[in-house]
């Protein structure tokens, strides 16, 4: 297995999908943050059940590999670095939770909490592990719905992926985009395979897509009647074709039209390129456009306060890999995303140095998860800031 091409582990750029070609900048800005996360992962050290390595107790396969890749992508790290004791002993604790049928979990939500666990193991790849890993693949191949007619994208969730509820019929963007990361990185599990990694499952990439731009309100490539005409609209996204999390508003002929909200879109932006979709397809043009014409770090576009943090932790990985160094607002204005990004988050930073939002929803009032968005979009910004 060809561990090598998962240098992400402490220089993350070329997995996230950009070339370090910029002249460094902001010295004394990266100092700060470099500070901020060291004293972000102290929180996480003092949190830590030191007896079972997990993270929480809501989630705790999910809040666990949150947190190894907080530790993971450290910018304090230095290649040829230990791998932190943190991580190893949190490691034994995921590969424990994994169960026969490939997933990694402890009950339910088990596709959830198997993406985002493979995405962890992916950040610290050893030999031993590579059979849990390739079932953890697998696993998440299988969790793609097809309802109704085989092979046909006939209902409305067709292509996706949900929470992985036994007789699933729910899929979602949010949780399509934990998988299909997850299913990016565990690529290169199969490189060095032959003949045999032909045998491996695939997701269908192609229903995938289609399921993904039946999230977003774009009438020239979705013709589902929730779909808003109104121009704010248009290029971003929902949560699914069936349902969103933002606002609904009835229009003159009484149809229901769904807005697009911030958090999402961004998640919409990472699924399409996780799926193989050129930069310059015009899907994706359209969401970064609708990113660009609603940029803010003020709130969650459409939903205020609420899923501020995995907003923010989603905007970070997003415009990183999609390979944006500065955003043109609709106002004209040229604003270097990483900078006022990293001067927002350190500002929120709270004493003990975790992070944690006051609107609770999407379990955000959980100083783990929230700490662990926030120091994850850190590393991640560290390595071209």
């Amino acid at each position: 297995m060809r561990f090598f091409t998962l240098l992400f582990i402490t220089s993350s750029v070329c997995a996230l999908g950009q070339a370090n070609t910029q002249a460094p900048r902001h010295e004394s800005l990266k100092q700060e943050l470099r500070l901020s996360v060291e004293r972000g992962l102290n929180f996480l050290r003092r949190t830590q059940n030191k007896q079972t390595g997990q993270w929480g107790e809501a989630e705790p396969v999910a809040m666990t590999g949150l947190a190894i890749a907080s530790f993971m992508l450290d910018p304090n790290r230095k290649i040829g670095d230990d791998v932190p004791a943190e991580v190893e002993i949190a490691t034994r604790y995921l590969l424990s939770q994994a169960k026969p049928d490939g997933s990694i979990t402890i009950k339910a939500r088990a596709t959830y909490n198997t993406a985002i666990a493979l995405t962890a193991l992916m950040l610290n790849p050893k030999p031993e592990n590579e059979q849990i890993m390739l079932k953890a693949r697998r696993y998440l191949v299988t969790r793609q719905l097809d309802l109704d007619e085989k092979g046909k994208n006939d209902a409305p969730t067709d292509g996706g992926i949900g929470y992985g509820e036994e007789k699933a019929t729910h899929a979602d963007l949010s949780n399509t985009t934990f998988a299909l990361e997850a299913l990016y990185y565990a690529q290169s599990l199969l490189a060095d395979k032959g003949d045999a990694a032909k045998n491996e499952p695939q997701l269908n990439y192609a229903a995938a897509i289609d399921f993904i731009q039946r999230c977003q309100n774009r009438p020239a490539s979705n013709k589902s009647s929730w779909v808003s005409k109104d121009p704010a609209d248009a290029g971003g996204f929902i949560y699914n074709p069936t349902e969103t999390r933002g606002a609904k508003v009835e229009l003159p002929d009484g149809r229901v039209a769904l807005r697009s909200y911030g958090s999402i879109s961004y998640a919409g932006l990472l699924s399409f390129i996780y799926a193989g979709l050129d930069k310059k397809d015009e899907r994706v043009q359209a969401v970064l456009e609708w990113l660009r014409n609603n940029y803010t770090l003020d709130e969650n576009p459409g939903l205020g306060a609420q899923g501020l943090f995995y907003y923010y932790h989603t905007m970070s990985k997003a415009l990183t890999i999609a390979d944006v160094d500065f955003i043109k607002t609709k106002d004209g204005k040229t604003i270097d995303w990483r900078a006022g990004l990293t001067s927002k988050l350190l500002n929120l930073q709270k004493g003990d140095g975790s992070w944690i939002n006051d609107q609770g929803r999407w379990m955000e009032s959980d100083s783990v998860l929230t700490t662990s968005y926030i120091l994850m979009a850190l590393g991640r910004i560290h390595q071209t800031l």
